[in-house]
């Protein structure tokens, strides 16, 4: 399956770790702005220096996955600290769409994104818009592999092998977007009885659930784990700096993430987060990424993609539905469902 409004090489990249904090109101000011950011720290940093140099504008962010940047938002909402939530997956932002932590607005550039952004934007209620996309799947040291004398995992299945006992990591769907992706996916995929048996199984095999998404991915590149379950673009940037892994789109299928903007209901700073909304979906802004070694596809149909992407027309896709498991009920009741029959589970 290719998704809808995507054509050409795309790329893959990114959720890992920003440093940086806010203070309760010290960014009112006109000229300023608060950012919640969720993708990797460089790339925050690049996207905040630029625009900061073109509108004069003075950013202060603070970066951290994107669930818990939902949680965030909604224990804040009574009283907001932040302007704009950049980056990260889209269920996340579609949650807090639904439950009116996020507030509605067209921008004026929405007419030079692909198909899959401006979906995101009208499911949302002109809530969350697409600013770029990625694939699920996982990567393996091929060093540890070979040192272990063990076959390549191909598909979803092959990570349930005994000999894999402690050497697959992955990330808590509660506090990371991306592992709430594989949940969505795995559900979609085989049903969610057989999903649920499976993810049983391979609970046997992980030797972690981090807090961040990305964090398998540097953990698989320094041999901490030998298989990382990540979004595609995470492994990718390990890659590019030579560390031995190599990528699997799973061969039964698998999902993507639609990377979203949003901005916070109440926001102290509303204009100057309606103007970097705006300047994140031209093609300058876009092309930001791959600079800071992000491999996500950009939103903008302009934007060019890294060639260091792999293709995404060579990947099995499932139709993934955005809307449903990015509504809060589902959400909520799969993470009560994980945490319950899954990770409460002895090794």
């Amino acid at each position: 399956m290719a998704i809808a409004g995507m054509s050409g090489r795309y790329a893959l990249a990114a959720v890992v770790s920003v440093l940086g904090a806010i203070g309760s109101g010290h960014a009112q000011a006109q000229g300023n702005l608060v950012l919640y950011c969720a993708v990797q720290e460089e790339w925050c940093r690049a996207m905040v220096n630029a625009f900061e140099r073109k509108t004069g504008i003075k950013v202060a962010m603070t970066r951290k996955s994107s669930g818990e940047f939902y949680a965030q938002v909604k224990a804040e909402s009574a009283n907001p600290r932040g302007d704009i939530w950049w980056g990260g997956t889209g269920d996340p932002h579609m949650q807090a769409a639904e439950e009116g932590l996020t507030q509605p607005y067209r921008s004026p550039n929405m007419a030079g994104l692909h198909d899959w952004a401006v979906r995101q934007w009208q499911q949302s209620k002109e809530r969350a818009v697409g600013v770029y996309a990625g694939a699920l799947g996982f990567g393996f040291n091929t060093k540890l592999l070979a040192a272990k004398n063990l076959p390549e995992p191909k598909c979803w299945a092959d990570l349930l092998n005994p000999k894999l006992k402690d050497e697959v990591q992955v990330a808590d769907p509660n506090s990371s977007g991306t592992s709430y992706t594989m949940l969505a996916t795995m559900v979609q995929l085989m049903g969610e009885d057989a999903a649920f048996d499976y993810l049983k199984k391979l609970h046997r095999n992980i030797n972690q659930y981090t807090k961040s998404g990305a964090a398998p991915a540097k953990a698989t590149s320094t041999g901490e784990t030998l298989v990382g379950i990540t979004f595609l673009h995470d492994m990718v940037t390990f890659i590019v700096g030579k560390a031995p892994i190599k990528t699997v789109a799973p061969c039964e299928g698998t999902g993507y993430e639609i990377g979203s903007m949003s901005i916070i209901k109440g926001a102290r700073n509303l204009e100057n987060a309606k103007k970097w909304y705006d300047w994140a979906l031209t093609t300058e802004a876009q092309s930001i990424g791959a600079a800071a070694k992000a491999f996500q596809v950009p939103s903008h149909r302009e934007a060019k993609p890294p060639d260091e992407a792999p293709d995404f027309r060579t990947i099995k896709f499932i139709q993934y539905d955005f809307a449903k498991y990015g509504s809060s009920a589902e959400r909520r009741r799969l993470l009560a469902k994980w945490d319950k029959e899954v990770k409460s589970l002895p090794k």
